[in-house]
């Protein structure tokens, strides 16, 4: 069975979205706009819920909605109005301290009864930074070098409690057997963290562990971390060789590639025809504002582009930046590839910003979701609606039964924690103090 995750956004992906008739830019800073799309997703049987996350004010917000929550405290909420739906949310490894997240995410799993998820990021953005006390951000080898021990500091002090440690023997008085609570007593280059966690051991072992990182680092992250990696990718050619080079990496960490699932982003405009759908998509682009398309894709290049014709081919921005890797070679390999100018260029990323757009009829959509499935690009996909909460209604109501129909895609839960929605093992209670014979 192919994987589905529902990838949030306030008013949907597509950066005029707001502006879009269907949206309602007031009721996307409400919960009952969020719980309503959780609850649709749920009701398509989807995998998870995810919310992107950064830490500085994002795009130009002169001519985008901005209505993004903390999503721990959000999705907190959506916990209780849900049942069954994972809860992945974005924080940083670079902004955070490893106490914080694990007990933020080990609350979490506690809540909502083992539906929670991390997805890792190390924040590229310079604005980022300069909210953090830092005139600059740190470099892209350095961010990484920090999540890397980040994140171990994190699994030991989820593991920090046995899972057998509240004994709760209200007889004998007795809460909690302290000999297994354990201090991980960790002393790296980064960090220096004595433990134990002050919440018992998450439902779920660990929270599912998410990252999306794309470049050469960020492979090399995912294959030793990852549980989940969400990619930008824009051709089957291109997906495979992803699908292809991050499973292979598996092996030198002890893993299988099952053992990790890659999830491609997909923007799906549905229509009942295919030009129905196409001419929805036109409808979207004919709402884009070439300013606030000019200074996304500065801040995806790390380059200014905005003094340069719009019916011009993409400037010389180098072949290398600090901020997201991966990103800037999918944006400029686009351009060049299919020798776009920067209008036609704004108009191919307004939708997914690098991921891919697909307009057709949702038999057509369930057509791309199998071929990318049985052809081994992908375990399943990050689905980003163009608008919400239209969009996710379409797809739950037109593709989901489609995929049911072909047998590819769950018509019920089977678990009831996120690591069983993806068929993940729960880890290993590795401190689990031995029983005398």
């Amino acid at each position: 069975m192919m994987h589905l995750n529902a990838f949030v956004m306030p008013n949907g992906h597509h950066e005029a979205a707001w502006r879009h008739p269907s949206t309602d830019p007031h009721r996307a800073r409400t919960l009952q706009h969020y719980a309503d799309i959780a609850r649709t997703a749920e009701r398509g049987k989807l995998d998870s819920l995810f919310l992107a996350d950064g830490v500085a004010l994002w795009g130009n917000v002169k001519h985008n909605s901005h209505s993004h929550f903390e999503p721990l405290t959000l999705l907190s909420a959506l916990a209780a109005r849900t049942v069954h739906i994972g809860l992945i949310a974005t924080a940083s490894t670079t902004y955070n301290e490893p106490y914080h997240l694990a007990r933020k995410f080990a609350s979490l799993d506690h809540l909502s009864g083992g539906r929670a998820g991390w997805n890792i990021v190390t924040s590229a953005g310079i604005d980022e930074a300069r909210n953090f006390n830092l005139a600059k951000r740190p470099a892209h080898a350095a961010r990484y070098d920090r999540a890397e021990e980040f994140v171990e500091v994190v699994k030991k002090l989820w593991d920090s409690w046995d899972d057998d440690a509240a004994l709760v023997d209200r007889a004998s008085g007795i809460y909690a057997d302290t000999d297994r609570i354990h201090a991980i007593e960790h002393d790296g280059p980064h960090f220096q963290v004595r433990g134990p966690l002050n919440i018992e051991r998450p439902p779920q072992g660990h929270p599912l562990l998410v990252q999306a990182g794309s470049s050469e680092t960020g492979k090399e992250y995912a294959a030793r971390h990852a549980e989940a990696v969400f990619t930008a990718q824009q051709t089957f050619a291109e997906g495979k060789a992803f699908y292809d080079d991050v499973k292979g990496r598996l092996a030198k960490y002890g893993r299988t590639p099952d053992e990790l699932k890659i999830l491609p982003g997909i923007s799906p405009i549905l229509g009942r025809t295919e030009a129905e759908a196409r001419a929805r998509e036109a409808e979207l682009n004919a709402l884009i504002t070439p300013d606030y398309g000019l200074r996304q894709l500065s801040k995806m290049l790390d380059h200014d582009v905005t003094g340069h014709p719009l019916d011009g081919p993409l400037p010389d921005v180098g072949s290398f930046t600090e901020g997201g890797q991966s990103r800037f070679e999918l944006v400029v390999g686009l351009a060049r590839r299919e020798d776009l100018t920067i209008r036609q260029l704004l108009e191919r990323l307004a939708g997914g910003r690098g991921h891919r757009v697909f307009a057709g009829t949702p038999v057509q959509v369930a057509d791309e979701l199998e071929a990318w499935f049985t052809g081994g690009a992908a375990d399943g996909f990050n689905v980003m609606p163009p608008t919400l909460p239209g969009g996710l209604d379409d797809f739950v109501d037109l593709v989901v039964p489609e995929l049911q129909r072909r047998g590819l895609f769950r018509t019920e839960y089977s678990g009831t924690t996120l690591r069983e929605h993806y068929g993940l093992a729960r880890p290993a209670d590795r401190n689990r103090v031995k029983e005398p014979a």
